[in-house]
């Protein structure tokens, strides 16, 4: 799991950590502090493959904030087994009423044994960065899942195993005196990482629990699969007893009309190892659910339903947790065979019939041969006498009056000797190699038969097998119909045979559908499948089969279990077989009737559990001719029809009188067949190795009924021609010559390798049916003689080869062998009395000449400790062969002196049954011993056979020239990949306008002295052009051209089960070609001018001397590299091996990086041909210790030099004298063009007027003007270029030329082989150093970080939420503060002064950030350098993109602070600021993919206010690092460059200056109903007062009128007399 980021994390200020869980297995991220956007690019590993549940947990300081869970299944099925670059979304388990909890941006990789994980190749993250488009979902999921409650309930189980030993039981019976049942059982039940468990039931077998467990989890689920168990409760260890997986897929649709997951309530039949108990149990495997299993275990009563959950509802339970609640009864027990269930749930109980009859026992292991042995068939736990029925103690066995003697003689019969046969003797297969034995089976086939009880769900079997056969005769009419029509027709034809069965499977599955025990899923499974015929049968009128029938084959609600056959000796199980039990199912409807049901059927043995694995597993245990049926008791009068005819039946010798329904114990035959096969054995090829030198001794063994026979043994071959007819005489078959020959039985051969010392070692097996003639039969054509058939041979799961033979058996009549086809004797008498193929079938041969061409060997190992000097190669095919020279010295040179040696050989007229031919490579040693080195087997030749070259045609006139074309069309179809940079389109690039997602034109400058090779680099990753996202062989088939490798082996072959490869045997490589004609050859060939007749048709091949040669490599970056270290990163560096020469940049190695940028070129001298295999490694650096090899990547340089699509330097699209486009190769483009034509014997070029060129009478047009230091002249380097970029337009040699590239290439590591562990960018250049020497390298250097300062001024906020409560006034108030970083780089925020007291959310603060930081532009992210921690040696370098992020904060005195909100901005495009607080929305974020973006790298300065918990005025203002040293700022408002200081209210403290409105403001908010009802009552008193108080002022007034007048009065008299007297 490769953890990127995380995005929208809900909560305040945490510090998260990641935590990715696989079963028990916890790993953990680093720590991010305070962000809610966390930045990781970790990568952690696990290596625990049996887990199905894959979580990430996000965690806070233990507190969890989201989870999410998948299926590792899940993964696995993607395309490529990996989620790359996907957006997990985190819900919170324990509310599920919250929303969505944020994303993880993740890379999810299931990597198993083989697997190859191929990184999709992406330029950059703009389109990752969208998160609704690019969630971690499987695809048809939906974004928005809805919770939802699952429901099992668990009723009841039956038929339990003993799980303990009887002796403690005896023990406790001594002293307590009652006998308990040996077990106690649970049921737990797994979904989606959580488990739920019902009660123990102690001491019981047939636990009754009626509990359901309930699961919370999100729907559609990511975890596909329930886990139901039925386990052992002990004091020490729990035991598993049986273990069923239920597919919710299968158990629901998801269409427009389809269901949700609904199940029974049904019976679902567990299987596991046998029921014997022991205290290990070797299959214990089996019954946890891994593996097949070998015996009925237990059947367990359950439903499972689906409730999709409204979280809107107060009364939902909003945690995750499992519950376990107790549900009613839904049946009560009528007897010990089942349960008389109430209706509508699960069916009444029928009586079935099985009965079966063994025609044949063959092929049994002669291991166990001596020994008595016997067969069991059981069904559930019927027919199991050795551990079959655990008898529950407290239930009394009941009969049925009316039956009971009946079934008392049933029960008799079926014992010991019926359902087990005790044959003594035994007869050894005819033959000297005695490895099989086989039971006297001869005209006394022994019969067994079990009755059974189970609910009647016959509907369910029936409703499948229908489906079988429908898909049965579609798949066999498709066939048969497509040899000899279009396809067009073939589907009108299946299309009208579909139409029929499905109208006929209506009318069946309609029949009982509304019967009692019809499930809800049922229904809903026959209407499904009802409605997709429909659609099929009305609208699919393109005849397209687009029939699902494969979900509706297997059937999840079970209901009849499997039978089981065992072969047992000394009474232990020994090998079984298990046949389904709906194969073998009876119906009066032929439709329903299983395919196997009364019909004799090839069943072959096999051992149990593990045992079955590996070469134990491998050989056959026993065969058996078995004929079987199952129904109802009731249609048991059927159950003999489908055998053989001509026998009697036996009945039991204590059978009671009058009852002669009662079925036989054996058969006796009467009429038998003589017949005698012939296996005409002609050869097989690409067999295993089975020797250590790489080859085999193989011979074959053909067994048919009780005949055995051998081929001769061919030495050391793997592509051995047999040419031999095996006859087989007096072969017995029993039953009519009509029923024989429909349905023959089959052949079965086996190919061994022949040590010298011990038993032959097994290679492989395959199977055949003999073409039957009757003896009134004409041997003649259609029929006869056979064809040759190819017949792939098996050895255990995987393939070792085919074999070519043919198999008729021929009836003996009256007239004896005097009628059959005459036999043909010995023609070889070096052979002996071997009888050859006849003509008749042996293929028409013609004359061929086989030309090789001896190049060189490559890479030889050494043998048996001694290296290889004087190599020699044998090439031989169907007997002939040619040899080479002999290399005298291999160290000197490998390369061989004679080049084209040629061999004649008759081989068969049509190609696909040509033999292999052998290349085998030879050392010779000192007196005369010759030392095999390894081997190769070309198995098809068709690719080597040479066709007369069409003048019209595009390809080489050379041998391959049906691959070649191939080559041709694949690479001229992959030109959206490989495109061509042309100069012109860097100058139009400066004039284009680019349109971002969602965003605004800009004009884009690019000036071209800042261009530099990393600038067509990220423009041709941008476009696809020029960068292969794979190795440069895949696009140019290997390169091999008319120089093929083929790889030598030796040693063993390994198998699949035991993790073998064939890398591990390849022991060197030989180098060469082959061409293969018919003759005579053509006149017309050998009269073209030049035809060299030495040469063969490798004309104009170089030669093979030793050249020196420049190779320049370059490496560009490594990405995606596993991890090394225990912190999740590694210390990468380049190593580059060339023969001998070895350089490493160990002193340039990048501290813990994944994804390396090394920028590094190389340049190595080698010599051609011993030095031509490049190694390039990434090593991982340690302090201490040696260094770990990451991965390494080996390329051939030898095919590429010679090869013709001139790989030693990739062609450029323009020519250029100088700058970052400069020409690289030493040959111009007019030496390169004129060199081919040259070479290819073809006219041109001639250059002519007006910028045209002619080449092989093609004109193709180009510029002629270049630009150099004095200008611009004349040339014509434009033209020849451009005659080399479509030189595959020239007819007869055209080609596509390697064009300049970059090419992308696995790095592997032996100790993990075929697992991916990264990749590298790279590419190479060779030079021949006889040639004049090339330019300097190209400098790639990687680009250094650009510095800038982004200057971030924040003005102002509005609407900032109010978090505190004045505690003297009561009013709502915030002291804001704003807090800025970048991202990456936590450690160095920022934060303004304090605005206090604000009591609209409104602050001011004028105040500057300033964020240094180095910038790569191309590819969008921030460089940072830092140590990780104190311990660490270096610093690590991170590139993180460029995100400023702007909180902000109420500042507490006494505690700590609170976060209110924030916002993050990407800086490359994030939302244009509103130009006014009130134009500023929550949507600019919301909608920000919809609304225009831009980058502050392009406009340099932008202000504006930006939403988040209110707003904020801020202005970003980004510099280069010249530029702010010229004109340098202050932090905050300090020089240089001061800011005025905030204009911020001046009453924000006038509360602490105002004692008096203080007071006023504590007696309002602690006496407020005290005022209101003093103001009340001073109003209304005022309001009664008032008439009274009027009047009083009224005469009040008066007297004081009255009063004053006298006064005034008083006072002039007193003036007046004093005036008199003065």
């Amino acid at each position: 799991a490769h953890l990127i980021e995380a995005r929208q994390l809900i909560g305040l200020n945490m510090d998260p950590v990641v935590c990715v869980e696989i079963g028990d297995d916890k790993k953990y991220t680093s720590m991010k502090e305070s962000t809610n956007c966390p930045y990781y690019n970790e990568v952690r590993l696990f290596y625990d493959w049996k887990t199905v549940i894959h979580s990430k947990n996000l965690l806070r300081s233990g507190t969890l904030v989201g989870t999410f869970k998948m299926d590792v299944g899940t993964v696995y099925s993607q395309p490529e087994h990996q989620f790359y670059h996907k957006w997990a979304i985190l819900s919170d388990p324990d509310d599920i009423t919250a929303g969505c909890k944020g994303y993880i941006k993740c890379d999810i990789a299931v990597v198993g044994k083989g697997d190859n994980i191929k990184t999709p190749h992406k330029a950059n993250e703009t389109d990752e960065d969208e998160i609704e488009g690019n969630l971690l979902l499987p695809e048809g999921i939906p974004a928005e899942r809805q919770w939802a409650r699952f429901y099992v309930k668990i009723y009841r189980a039956e038929g339990l195993p003993k799980m303990n030993t009887t002796i403690m039981a005896n023990v406790k019976k001594a002293f307590i005196g009652e006998n308990r049942d040996l077990v106690d059982p649970y049921v737990q039940v797994q979904f989606a990482g959580q488990k739920g468990k019902t009660s123990v039931q102690k001491s019981s077998y047939e636990p009754i629990w009626n509990e359901q467990i309930i699961f919370t989890e999100l729907f559609p689920p990511l975890c596909k699969r329930l886990k139901v168990q039925i386990r052992d409760s002990d004091k020490v260890n729990d035991v598993a007893i049986g273990t069923h997986f239920i597919d919710l897929r299968k158990i629901s649709n998801d269409g427009d009309r389809g269901f949700l997951p609904t199940l029974g309530p049904a019976w679902v039949n567990m299987y596991g190892s046998t029921r014997q108990y022991t205290l290990m149990d070797e299959h214990q495997d089996l019954n946890d659910g891994l593996g097949e299993g070998v015996s009925f275990r237990a059947r367990l009563l359950l439903s499972v339903a689906v409730e999709i959950l409204d979280t809107t509802l107060p009364e939902i339970i909003s945690s995750t947790e499992v519950q376990v609640e107790n549900v009613s009864n839904i049946s009560e027990p009528l007897n010990c065979w089942g349960f008389n269930v109430s209706p509508g749930i699960i069916r009444k109980i029928e009586e079935f019939f099985l009965f079966g009859s063994f025609l044949e026992a063959t092929m049994i292991d002669r291991k166990i041969g001596d020994k008595t042995i016997s067969f069991e068939v059981t069904i559930g736990n019927y027919g199991n006498q050795i551990d079959g029925v655990s008898k529950p103690s407290s239930a009394k066995k009941k009969k049925d009056v009316e039956n009971e003697e009946e079934e008392s003689e049933l029960i008799q019969n079926s014992s010991d000797d019926e359902l087990a046969f005790q044959i003594v003797g035994l007869v050894i297969l005819f033959g000297i190699y005695r490895n099989y034995f086989h039971l006297p089976y001869f005209e006394k086939k022994p019969c067994v038969y079990i009755k059974s009880w189970w609910q009647d769900q016959r509907r369910r079997l029936y409703n499948s097998n229908m489906m079988d056969k429908i898909a049965d005769k579609l798949v066999s009419k498709f066939e048969q119909k497509s040899r000899f029509y279009r396809l067009s027709h073939v589907l009108l034809v299946c299309h009208a045979i579909f139409f029929i069965v499905s109208s006929r499977f209506v009318s069946l599955a309609n029949k009982d559908v509304n019967l009692a025990g019809r499930t809800k899923l049922d229904r809903e499974r026959l209407k499904s499948c009802m409605r997709e015929m429909v659609f099929f049968n009305c609208e699919n009128k393109q005849g397209l089969m687009r029939i699902p029938l494969c979900v509706y084959l297997v059937q999840p609600q079970h209901s009849i279990p499997d039978v089981f056959v065992w072969m047992m000796s000394n009474n232990k199980r020994i090998a079984y077989a298990r046949i389904p039990s709906k194969d073998i199912l009876y119906s009066t409807v032929d439709e329903e009737t299983g395919k196997d049901c009364g019909k004799v059927k090839a069943v072959f043995l096999k051992l149990p559990g593990k045992k079955g694995f590996g070469p134990a597993g491998w050989t056959v245990q026993a065969k058996l001719e078995l004929y079987l049926w199952l129904g109802l008791n009731k249609h048991r009068k059927e159950f003999l029809t489908g055998l053989p005819n001509g026998f009697e039946e036996i009945k039991a010798a204590k059978m009671a009188p009058g009852l002669h329904s009662v079925p036989p114990v054996s058969l006796v035959y009467n009429m038998k067949q003589v017949f005698q096969l012939r296996a005409h054995m002609y050869q097989a090829r690409s067999l295993f190795a089975a020797d250590s030198s790489g080859l085999s001794d193989p011979f074959a063994r053909v067994f048919f009924s009780t005949h055995s026979q051998v081929t001769e043994v061919l030495s050391e071959t793997l592509c051995p021609t047999w040419d031999q007819l095996l006859v087989f005489d007096d072969v017995e078959l029993f039953g009519e010559a009509t029923e024989l020959r429909d349905d023959p039985p089959i052949i079965v051969v086996e190919i061994y390798d022949q040590d010298t010392v011990g038993k032959a070692e097994f290679i492989g097996r395959t199977f055949a049916r003999p073409t039957i003639k009757m003896c009134n039969e004409h041997y003649g054509p259609p029929r006869f003689p056979p064809q040759l058939e190819y017949y792939q041979i098996y050895r255990g799961n995987c393939t070792a080869g085919e074999l070519l033979a043919a198999f008729e058996l021929l009836q003996i009549g009256q007239g004896g062998r005097a009628d059959l086809p005459p036999l043909e004797g010995p023609t070889d008498s070096e052979r002996g009395p071997i009888l050859p193929v006849p003509l008749g079938i042996r293929p028409v041969l013609s004359r061929y000449r086989i030309e090789v061409l001896f190049w060189g060997l490559r890479d030889l190992k050494r043998i048996n400790l001694a290296q290889v000097d004087r190599p020699r190669v044998d090439i031989e095919c169907a007997g002939r062969g040619v040899q080479s020279a002999l290399i005298q010295n291999y160290k000197k040179n490998p390369n061989f002196s004679t080049l084209v040696k040629w061999f004649e050989v008759d081989l068969p007229e049509n190609e696909l049954l040509h033999p292999p031919l052998n290349i085998r490579v030879v050392d010779c040693r000192a007196f005369g011993r010759y030392i095999l080195v390894g081997s190769h087997a070309v198995s098809s030749l068709r690719r080597f056979i040479y066709s007369a070259p069409d003048k019209n045609s595009n390809n080489w006139a050379t041998a391959g020239a049906e691959t070649q074309l191939n080559i041709c069309i694949s690479v001229s179809y992959q030109g959206a990949v490989v495109l061509h940079m042309e100069e012109e389109s860097d100058k139009e690039k400066k004039k284009k306008k680019k349109k971002k997602k969602g965003g605004v034109e800009e004009e884009e400058e690019t000036d071209e002295s800042v261009l530099d090779w990393w600038s067509k680099y990220f423009a041709s990753i941008e476009t696809l052009k020029e960068v292969y996202n794979k190795e440069l062989e895949s696009e140019y088939g290997n390169f091999e051209d008319w120089l093929h490798t083929f790889n030598l082996y030796r040693g063993k072959a390994g198998d699949d089960d035991e993790h073998a490869l064939d890398d591990d045997r390849i022991v060197g490589r030989f180098k060469g070609s082959l061409c293969m004609y018919k003759l005579p050859l053509s006149e017309e060939i050998t009269r073209e001018a030049g035809f060299d007749p030495n040469m063969g048709m490798f004309q104009s091949i170089p030669h093979n001397d030793p050249i020196n040669v420049l190779v320049r490599v370059y490496v560009v970056r490594a990405t995606d590299l596993h991890p090394a270290d225990i912190n999740g990163k590694a210390d990468p560096y380049v190593v580059i091996k060339l023969g001998k020469s070895e350089v490493k940049d160990k002193e340039n190695y990048i501290s813990k990086q994944l994804n390396p940028v090394f920028g590094k070129s190389f340049d190595i001298e080698a010599t051609f041909p011993m030095e031509s295999m490049l190694t390039v490694s990434v090593y991982d650096w340690d302090l201490v210790g040696t260094d770990d090899l990451i991965g390494e990547t080996k390329i051939d340089l030898e095919n590429r030099f010679y090869s013709k699509y001139r790989a030693t330097c990739g062609i450029s699209s323009n020519y250029s004298l100088h700058g970052y486009n400069v020409w690289r190769d030493p040959m111009k483009p007019c030496q390169i063009l004129a060199k081919l034509c040259k070479d290819g014997k073809i006219d041109g070029p001639h250059y002519g007027p007006g910028g045209k060129v002619k080449v092989a009478g093609r004109i193709f047009q180009g510029p002629t003007e270049i630009e150099d230091e004095n200008g611009t002249s004349q040339t014509e380097e434009h033209l020849a270029l451009t005659v080399l970029n479509h030189w595959e337009e020239i007819p007869r040699l055209g080609c596509k030329l390697v064009p300049e590239h970059v090419e992308t290439r696995p790095l592997l590591n032996p100790d993990k082989p075929g697992i991916e562990q990264g990749r590298i960018e790279m590419w190479v250049d060779m030079f021949p150093m006889d040639m004049p020497a090339p330019g300097p390298a190209i400098d790639i250097a990687p680009r250094k970080p650009k510095r800038y300062e982004l200057r971030v001024i924040i003005w102002n906020t509005d609407e900032v939420i109010l978090e505190d409560d004045d505690y003297f006034t009561g009013e709502k108030s915030s002291d804001i503060f704003v807090r800025g970083w970048l991202k990456g780089q936590q450690e160095d925020k920022q934060d303004t002064d304090v605005h206090y007291h604000s009591l609209t959310g409104e602050g001011n603060f004028n105040w500057r950030f300033v964020f240094p930081f180095d910038y790569l532009l191309a590819e969008e992210k921030i460089v940072i350098s830092k140590k990780e921690s104190m311990f660490s040696w270096d610093e690590t370098e991170y590139k993180i993109p460029p995100r400023l992020t702007l909180q902000v904060w109420d500042a507490d005195h006494f505690s700590a602070d609170d976060f209110l909100g924030a916002i993050e901005l990407d800086l490359n495009r994030f939302p244009r600021g509103a130009k006014t607080a009130k134009q500023c929305s929550l949507d600019m974020i919301r909608n920000e993919q919809e609304l225009p973006t831009i980058s502050i790298f392009k406009q340099k300065r932008v202000k504006g206010w930006w939403p988040f918990v209110g707003k904020v005025e801020a202005e970003l203002h980004l510099v280069t690092a010249e530029e702010a040293e010229k004109s340098p700022v202050g932090l905050g408002r300090n020089e240089p460059d001061p800011l005025e200081k905030p204009n911020r209210p001046s009453g924000s403290m006038s509360w602490l200056l105002s004692p008096v409105r203080t007071m006023c403001i504590l007696v309002w908010r602690h006496y407020r109903l005290h005022c209101v009802v003093l103001l009340a009552a001073a109003l209304g008193l005022l309001f009664f007062s008032l008439p009274s108080a009027t009047s009083y002022l009224i005469l009040l007034g008066e007297a004081h009128s009255l009063n004053l007048m006298s006064l005034i009065t008083c006072n002039v008299l007193t003036v007046s007399s004093t005036a008199t007297k003065k």
